[in-house]
């Protein structure tokens, strides 16, 4: 199985940002374990703060061989119509995940453009948050 981890902005800050939030590790760290506990499971990892980058790779994820996208669209979540779109264009599955709570949060957080195109959604679990979507798969 190939999976790609597509990370939206500010998601980079992971480990400096928020750690209170959204603790104290970066992803690359966290990435590098999670590569290590699923050997078996072809890995990518992408992050970017420009949402037309993040629409083009949901575009581009059947063509390159994924069988499915773990999508962390940051605020994007929130504001984007177009990833939303993007998400609902493609054939690949795509697991929404949230690091923190996002219905615990400020109100605007609790509107998603991506769940309802969505195979699922994993929200509150910190960064575990990530491998529960992996072995979802």
């Amino acid at each position: 199985m190939k999976i790609l981890i597509l990370n939206g902005p500010n998601l980079n800050l992971l480990g400096k940002r928020e750690p209170e939030i959204y603790g104290s590790q970066t992803f690359e760290d966290y990435f590098t374990k999670l590569q290590f506990h699923f050997k078996e499971v072809e890995l990518d990892y992408f992050q970017s703060n420009i949402e037309g980058e993040l629409i083009d790779k949901l575009h581009l994820s059947e063509n390159e061989g994924f069988n499915a996208v773990i999508l962390n669209a940051g605020a994007y979540t929130h504001t984007s119509i177009g990833i939303g779109d993007a998400v609902s264009g493609i054939n690949t599955p795509v697991i929404e995940v949230h690091i923190s709570n996002v219905m615990d949060r400020e109100e605007f957080r609790h509107v998603s453009y991506i769940s309802k195109n969505a195979a699922g959604v994993i929200s509150g679990f910190g960064l575990k948050g990530y491998e529960l979507a992996i072995k979802s798969l």
